[in-house]
């Protein structure tokens, strides 16, 4: 060994029998090109040089659910974004629709998906154009990417080119003749949102927000050209069949234009479909297949200057479709996949669904199961005993919108926004049912279970304070209103502390159930969301940008700051254990800050998992990060310890 490898790893063991090593410990002792083996630091860190450019030691372990906004159909295969994977599903069998290979994690959702031949072409959002090799189904990979400098809502593909709809950046037109490497040839800056696209022969329809539909000569990509508009409300998706263009618009149903001239669309029949609020539709034979918010419409449209609605299919959230065959495929992004037989279009029927959970609003941990709070979709019960492969075991479909969950004993309490309090039994996770539930009369948001009370914080009415010890009938035993909107609780001993959105911490004597009294407050410059207490202290999720709120609670009746750790993202939910408290912060992901010393906190490590990350709950070594229309995310942390052996390379 040369000396001054020597001289490093006797100088990096002295560390070590210290105490934990950081990056930042490490940093003075290592020459800028040494890295080390993969054995040396953790799996998601095998090159030490990159553990000394950011401290992130957050390893992913599982992930389950995410919102489902789009499906392409080929052959015997569906291709169905869930989150920010990419889901590839055998549907020879329609009625029992089976996963056999997905991809992910993408840097972003699953916005639009088109496949032609051996390769699937991914809107990804902020990630731009995916491009994923599905030749062997069971094993898709991804083969190139183009990071579009929009947000990819919707793509097609048309000979070597795939036609990216990219959000504020309008119409990109991407070479993908060599897959590995796409290459941009052309696009035309759109006046509004570009959100799906049609192409039939040389023209692109492009699907533009508020700014209606857009029709782009692209008979030359590298010279592209408005060849003609049409206004719309705020179309969302478009279609193109024979002279005909189908225009979902969010706010006015569905136009119907002639477009045999395309610098002259015109306007032949717009099809009003009140509140629904269409997203995408897709044309087959003599029939406009329409989704929206509330399900599945099927429109004749024989004749396309008087179409009819045929029937009328119920599918929650239904975001995306395709239409192959006698089925329409449905994406739900609450839900997961619609698998609806069409083969009488004023008749449609359920032949196959493939379930998952779309949103996770709120999370909470007994045992081996996660119980997550999935927004529209309810209560979801998820298997931890292999954290790395999650599964759903159970559901239950709450009426409201399930945002926060806490577990005690046989029953998981969930805050179901306008629906109030509901209480579910879950003694038997695979069949759950609803054994009581309290009207809170505002919009519940978030739960706490201690002593036989649920106390629930309620946007509308500050604090409500449920006696629960008969699930079957709970009943309040008391209120106190909070001046601003209650969006989280907690409670330790004699208070509960709520985190008021424009009011910050909010301490409450709770001794007597009945006669809740506020006792002190501390208003946070932020907007707090979510509250955990150990010990003396608060710590509170502070939104508006202002991260991690710790308030020294020792005097509940005069609150003080004790420290604060600005993060990037809207932190929204917040739990501790042990030295740490882990943050879920929107758009930014996890963040796990050392607490210690309360007055001194410091990040440790963080997770940028895509997705809206909105609540945390932490236990037997993972946590479980509810990132919204991403799913559930399973995250490992571990501060930074160099394993012995350590192997140094010097180049």
């Amino acid at each position: 060994m040369k000396a001054k490898t020597l001289t490093v790893v006797l100088a990096v063991l002295a560390l070590l029998s210290s105490g934990p090593a950081t990056a930042q410990s490490l940093r003075p002792l290592l020459p800028s090109k040494w890295s080390g083996a993969a054995g040396a630091l953790l799996p998601q860190e095998p090159k030490l040089g990159a553990a000394l450019q950011q401290a992130q030691s957050i390893q992913l372990v599982g992930r389950i659910g995410g919102a489902t906004y789009a499906v392409a159909v080929q052959g015997t295969y569906a291709y169905m974004g869930t989150g920010p994977w990419l889901v590839v599903l055998n549907i020879s069998d329609p009625v029992h629709p089976a996963v056999v290979g997905q991809v992910g994690v993408l840097p972003d959702l699953v916005r639009g998906v088109a496949v032609a031949g051996n390769y699937a072409y991914v809107a990804d959002g902020g990630g731009g154009l995916r491009v994923i090799n599905v030749s062997n189904p069971a094993a898709p990979s991804e083969a190139g990417y183009y990071d579009t400098p929009g947000s990819a809502s919707g793509v097609a593909v048309a000979g070597n080119y795939a036609y990216v709809a990219d959000g504020r950046a309008g119409l990109r037109i991407i070479n993908v003749s060599d897959p590995a490497h796409p290459v941009e040839v052309g696009n035309c800056d759109t006046p509004g949102s570009a959100s799906s696209v049609a192409v039939v022969g040389n023209y692109a329809y492009v699907a533009d927000g508020n700014k209606g539909l857009r029709i782009i000569n692209v008979s030359n990509p590298a010279t592209l050209s408005e060849a003609g508009s049409y206004g719309t409300s705020y179309a969302s998706g478009v279609a193109v069949a024979g002279n005909y263009a189908y225009v979902a618009d969010q706010y006015s149903g569905l136009y119907i234009l002639d477009v045999s001239n395309p610098t002259n669309p015109v306007e032949v029949y717009r099809y009003p479909v009140p509140t629904a609020h269409p997203n995408a539709v897709m044309v087959s034979g003599a029939y406009a297949y329409l989704a929206d918010f509330n399900g599945l419409r099927i429109l004749d449209i024989s004749s396309p200057t008087s179409p009819t609605e045929a029937s009328y299919y119920p599918a929650g959230g239904a975001y995306g479709i395709a239409v192959a065959g006698n089925y329409a495929y449905v994406a739900s992004m609450y839900t997961g996949l619609y698998i609806i037989n069409v083969s009488s279009p004023n008749a449609p029927s359920l032949a196959g669904r493939h379930t998952t959970m779309g949103f996770a609003t709120g999370v909470a941990v007994s045992g081996n199961h996660a119980y997550v709070a999935a927004s529209d979709g309810g209560l979801h019960i998820i298997n931890i005993s292999d954290p790395a492969h999650p599964a759903g075991v159970g559901s239950y479909d709450t009426p409201g919108d399930a945002l926060g969950v806490a577990v005690v004993g046989g029953y998981a309490y969930v805050a179901d926004g306008y629906y109030g309090l509901r209480i579910i039994n879950v003694s038997n996770p695979a069949a759950p049912s609803e054994a009581g539930s309290y009207d809170t009369s505002g919009y519940a948001r978030g739960v706490a279970v201690v002593g036989g009370y649920a106390y629930v914080a309620d946007g509308g009415t500050g604090l409500r304070i449920v006696n629960v010890t008969d699930p079957a009938h709970p009943s309040e035993a008391g209120a106190c209103d909070t001046p601003g909107q209650a969006y989280g609780v907690a409670v330790a001993g004699n208070y509960a502390y709520v985190a008021d959105y424009t009011s910050g911490l909010r301490i409450i004597n709770v001794a007597d159930p009945t006669h809740p009294t506020e006792v002190g407050f501390y208003d946070t410059p932020g907007q707090a969301q979510d509250v955990a207490v150990v010990g003396s202290y608060a710590y509170v999720a502070d939104g508006g940008g202002q991260g991690l709120r710790i308030i020294n609670v020792s005097d509940p009746a005069h609150p003080s700051e004790a420290g604060a750790y600005v993060t990037p993202g809207q932190a929204q939910g917040v739990t501790v254990s042990d030295d740490y408290a882990y943050l879920a912060a929107r758009f930014s992901g996890l963040h796990v800050i050392n607490v210690s010393d309360p007055s001194n906190p410091a990040e440790a490590g963080f997770s940028d998992a895509p997705g809206r990350a909105c609540d945390v709950a932490v236990a037997g070594g993972y946590a479980y990060v509810a990132a919204e229309d991403s799913g559930l995310f399973i995250l490992r942390f571990l501060p930074y310890r160099v394993h012995l052996p350590l192997v140094l390379r010097n180049p």
